[in-house]
């Protein structure tokens, strides 16, 4: 009963103390606590608005009886700041001996740190703005939660406003305000390690992890209806992702959703030409480059029109009217790509649910580390960015591959990577024909996508994220039709694998590069 009483027990709010770097809506909030017989205590830039906005302000120059020091480095790091926040009610008699005047609630955000680093800006300007003073406030204020209430969002502002109005702040409102404060101040330090630390530590991996991310609104559910999910957003990255893509219609974006998204950009980042790929459960089950986007989709779905059937589809070019007629017309989770017309928007808007992304100018477009999650850790790794031309690769079988082949393998080995392994995929020039994908041995990926080519088996290549351990996936393939193969080599038994393709008078080109994706 006493802890119950504790939290609806109000505090009324005497004095405040003001310093924003986002002073979004801060005078109509000030405004409010004057009204209230509130005493507002600012610092420099803060102070000097709320009083040209006619708001009455003690200036944090005459509480601490000291003057702003250094260019402002040094503003409120003074006892009779922080004797007034970190003052408990056991504490009256040192406030009343060195004359402490209690703070009873702190409104503070921080230097828009972030801001610069993606900004780019030189070291001695982003040391600038690492905000000292403020994150001492913030945590100072949220520590002593049972007195004093700690706002950091401006999205606050009215309902604290009602409730200073009405009495003051309960326990329960302060604990929650101070859980907000501490989660500021962890994400800017993050921030921070995460940027000084790519400048400083230029080369090997992190030792330690620390990650900021910004919570969207929670996901229906995760990747199956009984798991609660929700999306963090890294603020850091700037330049395209689905986080930064603009969502021009459609239903909200499923836990499901966002990982095909994710993978679809990853894989057309690939390829210059005009590039079309559908995507379904992380994997591509159809893609193609050609002369324009409409031919690029239409060798896209012929790969496996079944599977297309409720995939996400990826465009590295504008998508126009004509286009967007033909995804359309077979039910589809989901369209991203860098713009669309309004044309395209209009036919799109046919099929109400149909999620549609706009990415914006894909040139920027940097690939992230890989994080996943183990039970007592996580596992984190460089990104898969490794590009080889394979005309520079060894040649191990008797034939060498003849340019026709040479541009399929290419294309095969750019989207291998990117299919779970063990992964093959079937090419012609520049579409995939057959796709095997996720399983326990090599030889039952290359019967898949043996049998998703039928009947246009003859005359493709083959490409494989590993080494082949035995012949069988060479004998498989070659019986189907495939001419060449592009593979890392590193098994035991290559010399078996090479003599087996030179019975079969295929060329094998050995990269030395392997593609694991699991």
């Amino acid at each position: 009963m006493q802890s119950e009483k504790q939290n609806l027990e109000r505090r009324s709010v005497v004095r405040v103390l003001i310093s924003v770097s986002d002073k979004s809506a801060i005078d109509a909030f000030s405004r409010s606590l004057v009204k209230n017989g509130i005493e507002i205590v600012s610092t420099g830039g803060t102070s000097k608005i709320l009083s040209e906005n006619g708001i009455a302000v003690t200036p944090v120059e005459d509480v601490k009886k000291f003057p702003e020091m250094m260019d402002g480095r040094v503003k409120t790091l003074h006892p009779l700041i922080f004797g007034g926040i970190l003052a408990r009610d056991s504490d009256k008699s040192e406030t009343e001996q060195y004359n402490i005047g209690i703070i009873d609630m702190v409104v503070c955000n921080l230097y828009p740190f972030g801001d610069a680093a993606s900004k780019d800006v030189y070291m001695d300007a982003l040391i600038e703005e690492i905000d000292i003073g403020g994150p001492s406030l913030l945590r100072a204020a949220a520590k002593n939660h049972a007195r004093v209430a700690v706002v950091t969002d401006p999205a606050d502002y009215d309902w604290i406003s009602k409730e200073i109005e009405a009495g003051g702040l309960n326990l329960e409102q302060r604990r929650q305000l101070a859980l907000k404060a501490f989660r500021h101040t962890a994400e800017y330090d993050t921030i921070i390690q995460n940027e000084l630390s790519s400048r400083f530590d230029e080369e090997g991996l992190p030792p330690s992890l620390h990650i900021a991310g910004v919570g969207s609104p929670p996901l229906r559910y995760g990747e199956n209806p009984h798991q609660s999910a929700i999306f963090y957003s890294d603020t850091s990255v700037q330049g395209p992702c689905v986080s930064n893509s603009t969502q021009i219609q459609g239903k909200q974006l499923s836990y499901n959703n966002l990982l095909d998204f994710d993978a679809a950009l990853a894989m057309v980042m690939e390829f210059e030409e005009s590039t079309a790929i559908i995507v379904k459960h992380n994997n591509p089950c159809g893609a193609a480059s050609a002369s324009g986007l409409s031919e690029a989709y239409k060798l896209a779905v012929k790969t496996d029109p079944q599977s297309a059937f409720g995939g996400i589809v990826v465009f590295n070019r504008e998508v126009d009217e004509d286009l967007s007629k033909s995804v359309i017309s077979v039910f589809k989770e989901g369209v991203i790509a860098p713009s669309f017309t309004s044309a395209a928007i209009e036919v799109l808007s046919e099929k109400e649910n149909l999620r549609v992304l706009q990415t914006g100018e894909l040139s920027d477009y940097q690939r992230s580390p890989s994080l996943r999650s183990l039970n007592g850790g996580w596992l984190f790794q460089e990104a898969d960015d490794v590009s080889i031309d394979l005309s520079e690769c060894k040649v191990v079988t008797k034939r060498k591959p003849t340019t026709r082949e040479l541009e399929g393998l290419q294309f095969g080995w750019k989207i291998v990577k990117h299919v779970k392994s063990n992964a093959i995929v079937f090419t012609q020039r520049k579409r995939t024909i057959g796709i095997g994908a996720g399983q326990m041995s090599r030889i039952d990926s290359v019967r898949i996508a043996v049998s998703k080519s039928i009947p246009e088996a003859q005359k493709t290549v083959m490409a494989s994220d590993a080494f082949f351990p035995f012949r069988d996936g060479i004998d498989e393939a070659a019986n189907s039709g495939v001419t060449a193969i592009v593979q890392p080599g590193g098994s035991v038994r290559d010399q078996e694998v090479i003599d087996a393709a030179d019975e079969h008078n295929m060329a094998m080109i050995l990269t030395g590069i392997r593609h694991f994706r699991h």
